[in-house]
């Protein structure tokens, strides 16, 4: 096998963001097997290696001075139990929330208009309405790179948490997702106690919803709030929802009446990021002059105007961070990963 490499590849139009940065070899993997001879030719030329999916959910900061890898490997099987299925890594993953619904597998529509591959679902958790990303998840498989075997990852070994994985971790950089095993239902369960989703569908008049009835209110919910990246680059919620005790989300209740907040099972409460945000006045507000600002219907979306530098954006999510601390007294965690 030879594999052919792009070389000084701009690679504006492979994150969402739209940072202009440039990679010195680029390679779009299109089939799992070539992924050793890639990283090979990498290690031997003592290379850095970055791995791409839909590119949204990261950030660039400057030109990449290795190998980045497009994967870009499709393709869903169906094992005898028909709703156990086996993803690329790949596919997109809102494309696979509508296939699933097509073949009658259920459990993604909460889920539905997420950006991104499958093989970045399990780094990220991702999450949206109630309903989790890890509930479905059955294994992964992958590359090693420490190892330089493939191996297969049981969802016990993937130590998710809330927006979070081993991937973001310990094996961060270190394992290459190729393929995601999920297990869905058959049975058609609408999942609408989230209260942004209740109210949508109470409001359209449906009151016994069917799970394509969730998957086009979550799309039409999203859509209302979020901007299109290829409309206006973004990479979705910027910063994480952030997590604190019980007693500290007593006291700032006590002084903000109106506080956004949800109790969560292990005793603590999770706030809602773009709450603080909007009271802090970040909401629609532009940074200096680098192209940058948080979008006016959603203050958790940094938006590029398509001219901003990828350190730009880590001064005005710094500058965010700290005018919140001060604040609040709370800790904002950016979401996307850093480059």
């Amino acid at each position: 096998m030879t594999v052919n490499f792009a070389a000084d590849q701009s690679l504006k139009s492979y994150n969402t963001l739209a940072i202009n940065v440039s990679a010195r070899y680029f390679y779009n993997l299109t089939e799992a097997d070539q992924l050793p001879e890639v990283l090979t030719f990498a290690e031997e030329k003592n290379l850095p290696v970055l791995i791409l999916g839909g590119g949204s959910n990261v950030v660039l900061t400057k030109d990449f001075p290795g190998v980045v890898i497009k994967i870009a490997v499709r393709g869903i099987t169906h094992h005898d139990d028909k709703t156990l299925l086996t993803i690329a890594a790949g596919e997109n993953w809102h494309g696979l929330v509508i296939y699933c619904l097509q073949n009658n597998c259920y459990g993604l529509e909460n889920l539905s208009l997420i950006p991104g591959t499958v093989g970045a679902a399990p780094i990220q958790n991702i999450g949206a309405y109630g309903v989790e990303f890890e509930q479905f998840f059955v294994s992964l498989t992958g590359w090693d790179r420490e190892t330089k075997q493939w191996r297969t990852l049981k969802k016990t070994d993937c130590q998710f948490d809330y927006r979070d994985s081993i991937f973001k971790n310990q094996l961060k950089d270190k394992f290459i997702i190729t393929e995601v095993t999920l297990k869905l239902s058959d049975q058609p369960k609408a999942v609408c106690d989230y209260p942004a989703l209740k109210d949508y569908l109470l409001t359209s008049g449906i009151s016994e919803p069917l799970p394509m009835d969730v998957s086009e209110a979550v799309i039409a919910i999203r859509q209302s709030k979020l901007p299109d990246p290829n409309q206006l680059p973004n990479v979705g919620s910027f910063f994480k929802n952030p997590v604190i005790d019980a007693e500290q989300a007593e006291l700032l209740a006590e002084k903000y009446r109106n506080l956004v907040q949800f109790p969560i099972p292990n005793g603590q409460v999770k706030l809602a990021a773009g709450w603080l945000l909007e009271q802090a006045g970040w909401k629609g507000k532009e940074y200096k002059n680098e192209g940058l600002f948080m979008h006016d219907r959603q203050s958790l979306v940094m938006v590029n105007k398509g001219v901003a530098e990828g350190m730009a954006v880590i001064d005005f999510a710094t500058t965010i961070q700290q005018d919140i601390q001060d604040r609040f007294g709370v800790s904002l965690e950016i979401e996307p990963v850093i480059y």
